[in-house]
């Protein structure tokens, strides 16, 4: 698919139809979070006498999909982002919200936010391969998946910066997560970049809660409190647990095969 035919695509998309089925079924995501919760407890129980499964092919497949879906999200979103900056100045690109309509964008919004559900399945990988599955990972994706789905059919701003971030992301994490599963030997400085660069995410993402806050009351800055609390709550539970998690691995050298992830 060319860019022509990419854009022709993502102008076509029906907005007004995703927006009016997440508004009837973002609750989905508390149950697709408890069915998510009984696997990783009972997957782990049921694995426990068994043989882990040799996935690595299947692992490096699915992430090598998801690395492609990132990079070029990233890059259409990248673009979005860079015209308002340039065009609107700094802070109409925190109070945007027209990134869930605008012709380059509304695909990207909605496959974003669906992207959160699909991505349950790295968990898989983990218990059927007998990995260890640290807090910080299940933790993330539940909360992630309740928030993002929240926050879409709620269409508020700061969501341009929270998505744009997290594609560019999770194009490099699960690049890397391809590249190791395919047999690939990535220095070890390179996951330490990665989670570097996720600790960031988490900075940024609580200053454009803050900034949203701020300009909550102006005309061109939709929100509402209670999505900036909540948001506000996840990206600092995600800033102290993904900080503790760079110091236990990095920094105490300590060592395992422990797979990072952040939204």
């Amino acid at each position: 698919m060319n860019e022509s035919s990419l854009y022709d695509f993502e102008r076509d998309f029906d907005h007004g139809r995703a927006l009016e089925w997440m508004q009837e079924n973002w609750t989905l995501s508390f149950m697709l979070s408890a069915v998510y919760a009984a696997f990783v407890f009972g997957g782990q129980h049921y694995m426990r006498e068994r043989p882990k499964l040799n996935l690595r092919r299947l692992l490096a497949l699915w992430s090598l999909s998801l690395a492609v879906f990132s990079i070029v999200g990233a890059y259409r979103t990248g673009q979005y982002m860079l015209h308002i900056l340039t065009t609107s100045g700094f802070k109409q690109s925190v109070c945007d919200n027209r990134f869930y309509t605008a012709p380059i964008t509304k695909f990207w919004a909605y496959a974003f936010t669906l992207s959160k559900a699909s991505e349950l399945v790295d968990t898989v990988f983990i218990v059927l391969r007998k990995q260890p599955l640290i807090f910080l990972h299940w933790y993330h994706h539940i909360t992630v998946l309740l928030y993002t789905w929240y926050t879409y059919k709620g269409q508020v701003a700061g969501c341009s910066w929270f998505m744009t971030m997290n594609f560019l992301v999770h194009s490099i994490m699960y690049s890397y997560f391809a590249a190791r599963a395919a047999g690939v030997r990535v220095p070890r400085p390179f996951a330490m970049i990665i989670t570097a660069f996720q600790i960031l995410q988490m900075v940024i993402g609580l200053l454009i809660q803050g900034l949203v806050f701020l300009w909550l009351h102006e005309e061109d800055c939709p929100s509402q409190v209670d999505n900036i609390f909540w948001g506000s709550l996840m990206y600092f539970s995600y800033l102290v647990l993904f900080a503790s998690f760079f110091y236990n691995s990095y920094l105490r050298g300590s060592s395992g095969d422990k797979r990072t992830k952040a939204d």
